[in-house]
């Protein structure tokens, strides 16, 4: 007999942001909110759900430190999701040096906290 595994909260393709015109249009016109060791860019999208991107600045590690940081971000991001506001595409640029699941996790909530984007 199967049993099915509940995923909680799953991270659909639809939900990253993938053309090169939105990330450079969020950099220009987005509003913008920085930390030590972050930025976040966003801006409202009128689609009814969130969309991420998690850009890395020039020179970030090795291939290995890249994917690492990528998969702490996303993790951090999709335990994060359900108490965010809906309808706002973000960028979170995360420079080196807090390279740790609970740091970009701290990160990643302050900086939406600090944008207003936490549900209340």
């Amino acid at each position: 007999m199967e049993t099915e595994t509940q995923k909680t909260g799953g991270f659909k393709r639809d939900e990253h942001i993938r053309k090169n015109a939105d990330f450079k249009k969020l950099f220009k016109s987005g509003k913008k909110i920085s930390i030590s060791g972050a930025k976040l860019f966003y801006a409202e999208n009128r689609l009814g759900k969130n969309r991420i991107g998690l850009p890395l600045p020039r020179g970030y590690g090795n291939a290995v430190q890249r994917n690492m940081s990528r998969r702490y971000s996303r993790e951090a991001y999709r335990l994060l999701k359900t108490h965010l506001n809906t309808g706002y595409d973000m960028l979170f640029l995360l420079y080196p040096g807090k390279d740790s699941f609970y740091e970009r996790h701290v990160q990643i909530q302050a900086l939406c906290k600090k944008a207003g984007l936490l549900k209340e």
